[in-house]
């Protein structure tokens, strides 16, 4: 059981990330009676030492496990920096009352505009060539490179996913020229400005797929060889979702064939992503580290969301998008 909180003490958080002094200044001014402590994500010695006395913990990628939960007597909430709870053990969570929030669409700008940065860096292979031109193997030029080469415009665009950040994409994309399409499970819905598609039909008709979707029982997988295969030739792949949500051998033999063109991706199976992962020897393929959320503007609205969050636990109020 938890432990509730009383008195005047401040409500003990535990921050699970570690800003640089003048990104926690900006941050200070959303944080007026509140007793945060910050933690690397990497630091597992400092995490030891403030799980016991933490009443809220602020999360964002290391995954919050049974073995962190039973060495937190005190946890009454843990937070979420974003959507998707995945890397939280919701039933051991339950088990213990500790309730799990996160906050849908705080990052979704930010997540916008990554998955368009690697869409365009992978049509237009950008990684390779800055380092063939870092290398001094830029010219003379090589027409031979346009059939590596690709435009947005005119080519159609499937938005596997239909929350915040691919309504917002959808619009841009639509700017610029491609023709977007959308698969979610609304099974159509209203929006006819980007028509709906069975999953089959919107990979067999897009040049570009981009996945917004939570990890679920439901999604682990989606993309597995036989709807790779279902692509366009060619066809590029965009996922700033969860890695998981592709089967990641039939991706990387997709890729080293050519069958498909080029992939951008902020996300894998496995995080952090190891060193000999096949994925970061393609060239076809640009990559971060996920990250696609991860902007100065970002973690303030993050973190004044966490932070009113924080004070509605302690006051008694009802707490905002509970999971």
């Amino acid at each position: 059981m938890t432990t509730p909180h009383t008195g005047d003490t401040p409500i003990r958080i535990l921050a699970h990330l570690d800003p640089p002094p003048a990104l926690r200044t900006r941050l200070a001014r959303h944080l007026d009676g509140l007793d945060v402590r910050w933690c690397a994500e990497d630091d597992e010695t400092r995490l030891a030492e403030l799980l016991p006395d933490t009443e809220v913990l602020w999360h964002v990628l290391r995954p919050v496990t049974a073995a962190d939960l039973e060495r937190a007597p005190r946890l009454r909430l843990i937070q979420k920096l974003g959507t998707g709870v995945n890397t939280i053990d919701l039933e051991r969570a339950r088990a213990r009352n500790v309730t799990v929030a996160n906050m849908p669409g705080a990052n979704a700008q930010a997540v916008t505009e990554a998955t368009l940065a690697l869409l365009l860096a992978a049509l237009r292979r950008v990684v390779p060539l800055d380092a063939a031109t870092r290398a001094g193997h830029g010219w003379p030029l090589e027409t031979a490179q346009a059939e590596h080469l690709g435009e947005l415009g005119f080519r159609t665009v499937g938005l596997i996913g239909y929350g915040q950040v691919a309504r917002r994409l959808a619009p841009v994309l639509g700017a610029l020229g491609a023709r977007v399409l959308r698969h979610d499970r609304s099974g159509g819905g209203t929006d006819a400005g980007t028509p709906w598609r069975p999953l089959d039909e919107l990979l067999a008709e897009s040049d570009v797929v981009s996945l917004h979707l939570p990890l679920t029982e439901h999604t682990e997988g989606l993309l597995d060889a036989r709807r790779i295969g279902l692509l366009k030739p060619g066809a590029v792949l965009v996922n700033t979702a969860r890695g998981a949500l592709v089967d990641e051998p039939a991706l990387v033999d997709a890729l080293r064939s050519g069958r498909l063109g080029a992939a951008g991706l902020d996300v894998f199976a496995q995080e952090p992503v190891a060193p000999d992962n096949p994925l970061l020897t393609l060239p076809n393929v640009v990559v971060t580290p996920h990250l696609a959320w991860l902007t100065a503007e970002t973690l303030e609205r993050c973190v004044a969301i966490a932070a009113d969050n924080a004070r509605r636990l302690a006051s008694g109020t009802e707490l905002a998008h509970r999971v």
